[in-house]
């Protein structure tokens, strides 16, 4: 009875979220609604509700590091981008051809997701598309594939999804590994989408963006210069200082925020509060968009109210019961990762099959690190890139499943044939 409802309560907030331009309702507050209501309908339904209680807080715990580390992601790029710091991309990028910049922002993003992580990546990409394409609906194009490039290019590397990172750090796959043996299925599964989306695209010469933005005053080369770099090795710190540590992503990203705030308000400390008001942290705090976060909280609190009521184990455990081998039971999953997150997916996997039954670095998950990283790309709200655009870009979930989602499936369809076919 409690899985029945919990599930009805998950497909009609999904459903609504997917028709929130029809019914006028923000997706953020569908979400939080969603979210709430089953874990409500959860501990109603539990004789023991000091465990549900205890549950919730076990999940908040891992939600709000989530959230902190969009937060301080967000942050950093509004503190890069309010001091201009994007131009110093954006001249380098001389390119106006439409076709061409697909290529270059594409690729950039794969091997840039690979260092930093596919979230992270995705908001720094879609920063730099704002400042290179004026028209919403070629932004848009841009972005979709922005998301499939993160995805694919985080798939490989041990740092760059939250998946890969959990099967590395469960021992079920070594770092070296990881990226030999996916690198070139990753690159497939860009490849083929980035091809047909080539041919899509209509030719022709990206518009120039309106650079005489008001400000209150401008900032020097060497401002825009400092904060651009510093910021990016910030962010690039993020996923070593976490290797190094073993502390969660969160304590890495807020880190870095804290001292790209110590830096701001050393290289503006002779200004008056005034002037240096528009290149503060405080200022691009009150920038970043929450409503974003909050969706982000509604769509997690669902997805843990799934796991902890058991629903996604036997939804998990049905697939490798009745599917007839490994490789289409993880493809499947790979797909059922862009409806739900694919982190408590991989999680009943893992506590599914011991490493005696799959060992390190087993063609089992490796194609599981490959599925679930690349497969949240077919839906615009499958995977934490497909959201943090979503909320950057107000793309529209029929628009996505319109245009982006069947290059996203030839790609992820691809990639998975090139790694049964090589290993």
């Amino acid at each position: 009875m409690v899985d029945i409802l919990i599930t009805t309560v998950f497909i009609a907030g999904y459903l609504a979220i997917v028709a929130e331009y029809k019914i006028r309702v923000n997706k953020a507050a569908i979400a939080l609604v969603t979210g709430t209501i089953a874990w409500t309908i959860f501990i109603l339904f539990s004789s023991v509700k000091e465990t549900v209680t205890e549950t919730i807080g076990i999940h908040m715990a891992d939600i709000s590091g989530i959230l902190f580390f969009l937060i301080g992601a967000m942050t950093i790029v509004e503190l890069i981008d309010s001091h201009d710091g994007f131009d110093i991309i954006t001249t380098v990028i001389r390119t106006r051809n439409k076709r061409v910049l697909l290529w270059i922002i594409s690729l950039i993003t794969f091997f840039l997701s690979a260092l930093l992580d596919n979230l992270t990546t995705t908001i720094v990409m879609v920063s730099i598309i704002r400042k290179l394409i004026p028209d919403e609906r070629d932004r848009w194009f841009f972005a979709g594939t922005i998301i499939i490039a993160a995805n694919a290019g985080g798939a490989w590397s041990p740092m760059g999804d939250v998946t890969t990172t959990m099967l590395w750090i469960g021992n079920q796959i070594t770092a070296i590994n990881i990226i030999l043996k996916l690198i070139i299925p990753s690159l497939v599964c860009l490849l083929v989408p980035l091809a047909i989306a080539t041919l899509m695209i209509k030719p022709g010469i990206v518009g120039q963006v309106n650079k005489n933005r008001s400000k209150p005053s401008d900032v020097s080369p060497f401002e825009k210069n400092l904060i651009f770099f510093a910021g990016m090795i910030a962010l690039l710190f993020v996923p070593f200082f976490k290797t190094i540590t073993h502390l969660p992503p969160f304590m890495s990203m807020l880190l870095a925020l804290g001292l790209m705030w110590c830096l701001t308000e050393i290289v503006h400390r002779k200004k008056h509060e005034k002037e240096k008001g528009p290149f503060s942290v405080v200022q691009a705090l009150r920038k970043i968009d929450s409503s974003t976060i909050l969706f982000f909280l509604g769509i997690l609190l669902c997805i843990s109210a799934l796991e902890s009521s058991g629903i996604l184990t036997n939804w998990a455990g049905y697939l490798v019961t009745h599917l007839p081998n490994q490789s289409v039971t993880i493809m499947v999953i790979g797909l059922l990762s862009a409806i739900v997150d694919n982190v408590p997916l991989v999680a009943a996997v893992q506590g599914m099959f011991p490493l005696s039954l799959y060992p390190t670095d087993h063609f089992f998950w490796e194609f599981l690190a490959y599925a679930t990283g690349t497969g949240g790309s077919i839906l615009i709200i499958g995977s934490a890139a497909g959201v943090a655009a979503m909320g950057m870009e107000r793309m529209t979930f029929f628009w996505f499943l319109k245009r982006i989602t069947l290059l996203a499936l030839s790609g992820y369809l691809a990639g998975a044939f090139t790694y049964i076919l090589m290993f």
